[in-house]
């Protein structure tokens, strides 16, 4: 599977680019905000890529961010929306405006893109709300390395979990950035004072 490509631009329109990579052109189709921030022909360029592979054809569609290529995943995986509506789509509007009128439920500003009609902008933004929530969710709950770090050695040295995690948090917050021997120290003070 092809995933990122980096080269130079042999094509440019708005539907797609060439990018020859080490002496052979790849195809790959763009969403117009793509093509309006990637360079010239004969310019280098990069480009993260889905390979979408159909019983009749083998074909690449490129985006400049992986933020672009996450939402286009996404809006591919709702049942009706293929790879050029979903294309359709992050042309019409940026992946950030798309994410912003999902989280809004903007279904009108959904079905003004080319080719949406009503039920499938009604579509798109429920199931790409799920989607968006469950990811800034996860994101949210994510603990920095830091924390991590902490809490391991902490649960190593037979301390629960449940005990550890606010403590951590706290010190996390009050030490950050004094390294992790500091921070561990402080961790063990103020456990040993529960």
């Amino acid at each position: 599977m092809i995933a990122h490509l980096k080269g130079i631009i042999l094509h440019k329109s708005p539907a797609g680019l060439v990018v020859d990579c080490g002496g052979v052109g790849y195809a790959a189709a763009i969403p117009l905000s793509t093509f309006l921030k990637v360079g010239e022909e004969g310019e280098p360029v990069e480009l993260f890529v889905h390979t979408h592979l159909t019983d009749n054809a083998l074909s690449l569609f490129g985006f400049l961010t992986l933020e672009e290529k996450d939402i286009f995943l996404k809006l591919i995986s709702i049942s009706g929306i293929g790879p050029k509506l979903a294309i359709a789509v992050l042309s019409g509007m940026d992946a950030e405006t798309l994410a912003e009128a999902v989280r809004s439920s903007d279904v009108t500003r959904i079905a003004m893109v080319p080719g949406i009609g009503k039920k499938t902008a009604l579509r798109i933004a429920m199931e790409l709300a799920d989607k968006i929530d469950k990811k800034e969710r996860l994101l949210k709950s994510r603990a920095s390395k830091e924390t991590e770090d902490l809490v391991s050695a902490l649960l190593n040295m037979g301390f629960r979990r449940k005990e550890i995690e606010p403590v951590v948090e706290e010190t996390v917050k009050a030490r950050k950035g004094e390294g992790f021997e500091v921070m561990l120290r402080e961790s063990l003070k103020a456990l040993s004072r529960v």
